[in-house]
């Protein structure tokens, strides 16, 4: 079994291991719903929304890896769960009992939320002085645009729907807030928060959704103490690297 890596952060590394990781995981946990949608048409949107991201991902781990001295697939396979810089709300299962597939308004709710984080980034960051990140800025900002809009229209459809769906909407509002606190965290993003929130605020009520009371407790995944659900996460994601070292297809 391959050894893990450890890896040395910088700010600009831990910066860009912020975004990817976050990318990266997110990534995972889209492409759960291949062959488990509700519908046809999620079956083939839902995966290509994590190929995009997970592209965003690889732009992101190459580009820190150039300033480790470690290329993506060490960094994606290689680390242990405490290397891992993400948010902990992209690690959440689809489902609080982790039943599969999940919870499809959760799912389409999260995406919205965390589209509109990386819109707000992205834009600031095609303007960076690293001239590699603004390049994958550039191109990134073009396909969240579409993800955007696409978890928004979901929304929408399931809040101001049926008597059901509203409520199922609701209470997957009610489970996703509490970890929204984490996003901002740290001074590069705390100047997304006020836009950010004016978008979702809106979207929010459009969809005739209660917005709900913020919480004071910030998680910590982005200093690499994640919930119980992360782990499980990596050891899927990680074994066939672990187990065949180097391998390639």
């Amino acid at each position: 079994m391959m050894e893990s890596i450890r890896v040395d952060l910088s700010d600009r590394v831990r910066f860009l291991l912020r975004v990817g990781d976050t990318a990266l995981i997110l990534a995972q946990r889209n492409a759960e719903w291949c062959g488990h949608a509700p519908v046809l048409e999620e079956d083939l949107a839902l995966p290509n929304l994590a190929l995009d991201q997970l592209g965003q991902a690889r732009a992101l781990l190459t580009h820190a890896g150039s300033l480790t001295g470690h290329d993506e697939d060490q960094l994606a396979y290689l680390r242990d769960e405490a290397q891992f810089l993400n948010p902990v709300l992209v690690e959440l299962p689809h489902a609080p009992d982790n039943r599969k597939p999940g919870d499809f308004g959760f799912t389409v709710l999260r995406n919205a939320l965390l589209a509109q984080w990386f819109l707000q980034l992205y834009g600031r960051l095609e303007s960076s002085d690293d001239a590699e990140l603004a390049a994958i800025a550039a191109k990134a900002v073009k396909e969240t645009r579409y993800h955007w809009q696409h978890s928004a229209d979901w929304v929408l459809r399931l809040g101001d729907g049926t008597a059901e769906s509203h409520r199922r909407l609701q209470a997957a509002l009610e489970r996703i807030w509490p970890y929204v606190p984490e996003l901002f965290a740290g001074t590069e993003f705390e100047a997304l928060q006020a836009p950010w929130r004016a978008a979702i605020e809106a979207l929010l009520q459009a969809a005739t959704l209660k917005l709900p009371k913020d919480g004071q407790h910030i998680h910590q995944g982005h200093k690499g103490v994640h919930s119980e659900h992360l782990g499980h996460l990596l050891a899927e994601m990680q074994v066939l690297q672990r187990a065949y070292p180097g391998g390639v297809w």
